[in-house]
């Protein structure tokens, strides 16, 4: 769409320019009022007839007028699909007439950019719900991840939408932070590489991936939502800040969120040293940085360092927040005024919108022939919903073979007494809140559960069987009979007799229990869903207790948002089946671990306590922070890091250091073999951690620099080659600068951070030396065949 009457109007349409020059040339062209209107977004819904979209009216913002505002532009359109249920098909043609409204309205034919939520799948009505980021980094499988993202991506581009507001890189800090399912786990290497793995499949799709939240959001005090984050320099730069340089510097991630929270004082919206000096002058990011929602806006009301909302705007800016999302608050009229009276230099403005306008460049929305219309809608009568709805299938069966897959690699068998897998079962007692229960499946930002809920009747969109269903198909010949015992977190004793009569009937007890997703309270589990302990919710561990007092044996099933302390269960239950909302195949995939239809090859993105009080507590923890003779308070895990059980047996030898001795810029180099000795298939999850026994500051016992998955069959072997960079020893020294030092290491070659197999004496000689963001970041592992004569 070529402007005409503009001066300059063929420069930011000619493709044959650089995008620097369209860009300049269309800065050159814009007021004052123009050039804000592309730095914020307004909140849209959109229409289930096909028409125009809907401003969302939201409880902490004022109504907006889209013929007041259109005219000068509009920066961006948030979460059309995300609002409210809408067909996908119509809602990709809501979403194209609005976009043609916007670019036919504004003088130059700017397009808004669309963006949308994807933690666990495509927020839309209909869409995939795949599994929740815990549950990613269970499988400690990046391929698989990067595969769902890119079919994610493409589902959000297939319906216009441009920008995934995911994944968060946020590494546990406290397990009694509501968030916890939004992250990926406690160690940042598995966070950043899983994290990495997602920004690559979603850009694969041509959608910009935005990481969150920059930084320090998961370190906050008591694990509550928004309080301020207790973090010291190191902490921030050796835990916090890794996740994110990886997914910049090798995902190539374009856009990027700011944390909420304050450190030490100072808001991550205001920080500059933050947002410009570390992630742009440092880091070399040159996308946009969007504020996480109101953020600017509470830079005045929730953190008082701004006296008005102008003085919010210039702040964000000048520390480098580029967009205000989700709606028009302090970047319009507060922030042209501000330029008007000097307040806030228009250099500033014209630094974000270059950054925003290049963005919408290189997507596409500023060539001539942009068309929104997409391609499943051309030859469609768009003027009949009935002939539009239904043409855009968001749950295919490609997209539920996949989620299925990240699900069965997302099960976690923490104990077994050899009790599973089940076999035939003649009598099977089923209880638990969880048990029947279609959502009990999915996180918070899944669309039934953070949309959904406020539209009772409204279909969920998707097929969401029960564990109840699935175990009745995959054990056809059982007697299932089921009690809820109790509900989530209601308090309710009185079904716990009909519980323990049921399991006292039957052959096996299967007790399922753990979360209900919601926000704010709604649920056990998720954003705003803080806790004070990691008990169990409501009474789950009486009835868990009352069935263990029963001679029938309990396999206990948790289907959660985060690890839960489980009492007696941890000895006493005949097995332990672990999942992190697993998506809407997960109750088929907890079915195939049960029955053995799948052999379990997750393992531990977080530790498992032991007792309800021991947070904040993770394996990444320095001496002090494990056991010690001098508390009584002891915070060892019922299951640690990395654990996670198979249906076969793994052995691990002939340890060979190739490389024993390496300089500072050097590396080593061990092999060994793995082998299946078990009685089938099965999948080891090789887990390398470095302990650096001396450093010139406290570091943690020990770390994760590298891992893989490998697959073997029954009596097959691997030779591993492992090679270990001195950089990733590398740490935050006493100066700030990150070092590596001289000395001896260990490398342990681990099936969990407290199970080493093998284990290699290492020496680094030389100098100190200083590294930056372009260290080598991954301790790499090749796989051999082993001769089998």
């Amino acid at each position: 769409m070529t402007v005409e009457n503009i001066a300059g109007a063929s420069l930011w349409n000619d493709l044959s320019l650089p995008v620097t020059a369209r860009v300049d040339a269309l800065i050159d062209a814009m007021t004052i009022e123009e050039k804000t209107a592309q730095l914020y977004g307004v909140w849209v819904g959109a229409s289930d007839q096909g028409g125009e979209v809907a401003p969302h009216q939201h409880d902490m913002e004022e109504a907006v007028d889209l013929d007041a505002l259109l005219p000068s532009g509009l920066g961006q359109l948030t979460r059309p699909f995300g609002t409210v249920p809408v067909d996908p098909a119509l809602g990709a043609l809501s979403l194209a007439r609005t976009q043609m409204r916007i670019a036919a309205t504004n003088r130059f034919g700017i397009p808004a950019l669309a963006h949308d939520e994807c933690l666990a799948g495509f927020a839309a009505w209909g869409a995939t719900a795949y599994p929740v980021p815990l549950s990613w980094g269970a499988t400690f499988d990046p391929d698989t991840v990067r595969r769902m993202a890119a079919a994610i991506g493409r589902d959000m581009r297939s319906v216009g939408v441009h920008q995934g507001l995911a994944p968060v890189l946020d590494v546990v800090r406290d397990a009694r932070w509501g968030r916890v399912e939004e992250t990926i786990g406690e160690d940042p290497y598995l966070v950043g590489t899983i994290g990495t793995a997602y920004v690559q499949g979603l850009e694969s799709a041509g959608v910009a991936a935005t990481l969150k939240h920059f930084v320090g959001y998961s370190a906050s005090r008591a694990g509550r939502n928004l309080a301020p984050a207790s973090m010291g320099p190191r902490e921030r730069a050796d835990v916090l800040l890794p996740p994110f340089e990886m997914a910049l510097r090798e995902g190539r991630a374009r856009s990027v969120m700011n944390a909420y929270t304050d450190t030490d004082g100072m808001p991550s919206a205001a920080d500059e040293e933050l947002l410009t000096g570390l992630l742009r002058d440092t880091w070399g990011f040159d996308g946009t940085v969007v504020a996480d929602y109101f953020a600017i806006a509470f830079l005045k009301t929730l953190h008082g360092i701004a006296a008005d909302w102008a003085d919010a705007a210039g702040t964000a800016l000048r520390a480098g927040i580029d967009v205000e999302l989700p709606n028009i608050k302090t970047y319009g009229a507060p922030l042209t005024e501000a330029v008007a009276d000097g307040r806030v230099p228009e250099a500033l403005v014209d630094r974000a919108l270059r950054r925003t306008l290049t963005q919408k460049a290189v997507i596409g929305l500023l060539d001539p022939d942009w068309n929104p219309l997409p391609a499943a809608l051309h030859g469609a009568d768009l003027n009949d919903p009935a002939a539009v709805r239904g043409r855009i299938d968001l749950d295919g069966p490609e997209n539920r073979a996949l989620a299925r897959t990240v699900a069965e690699k997302a099960v976690l068998l923490l104990s077994n007494d050899g009790i599973l897998p089940l076999g035939r079962p003649r009598r099977v007692a089923l209880i638990g809140p969880n048990a029947d229960e279609p959502v009990a499946v999915l996180g918070c930002y899944s669309f039934p559960q953070h949309i959904g809920v406020r539209h009772p009747g409204t279909p969920l969109g998707i097929e969401l069987p029960t564990l109840r269903d699935t175990l009745a198909h995959e054990f056809p010949d059982a007697e299932i009979t089921v009690a809820p015992g109790t509900g989530i977190d209601d308090g309710d004793l009185s079904g716990i007799r009909e519980a323990a009569r049921l399991a006292r009937e039957s052959d096996i007890a299967l007790v399922v229990l753990g979360d209900r997703a919601g926000l704010f309270g709604r649920g056990t589990s998720g954003e705003g869903c803080d806790v004070a302990t990691l008990a169990l919710p409501g009474v789950q561990q009486r009835l868990l207790d009352t069935l263990l007092d029963l001679e029938t044996p309990v396999v206990t099933v948790l289907l959660a948002g985060r690890p839960y302390a489980l009492g007696r269960a941890v000895e006493e239950s005949a097995a332990i089946v672990q999942s992190f909302f697993p998506g809407e195949e997960g109750a088929r995939a907890i079915a195939g671990v049960l029955s053995g239809r799948t052999n379990p090859s997750a393992r531990l993105p977080v530790s498992v306590p032991r007792v309800p009080g021991s947070q904040p507590a993770t394996y990444l923890g320095a001496r002090l922070a494990h056991v010690s003779e001098v508390s009584s308070s002891d915070p060892t895990p019922a299951f640690a890091f990395g654990h996670g059980l198979s249906y076969t047996r793994f052995d691990w030898t002939d340890l060979i250091i190739v490389v024993e001795e390496a300089p500072t810029d050097g590396e080593f180099v061990l092999t060994f073999t793995v082998r299946n000795t078990g009685g089938r298939s099965g999948t080891e999850v090789v887990q390398i951690y470095l302990h650096d026994p001396v450093a010139s500051v406290v570091q943690p016992v020990q770390r994760l620099v590298g891992y893989t998955r490998v697959e073997l069959q029954q009596g097959e072997a691997r030779r591993l080659r492992v090679v270990v960079p001195a950089d990733v020893a590398s740490f935050t020294g006493r100066d700030h600068r990150r070092v590596v030092e001289p000395g001896e290491l260990e490398v342990r070659l681990a099936a969990s951070s407290v199970d080493p197999r093998l284990t290699a004496r290492v020496t680094l000689t030389g100098a100190v030396r200083h590294v930056d963001h372009t260290r080598r970041l991954h301790a790499t592992i090749e796989q051999d065949p082993v001769d089998q004569a």
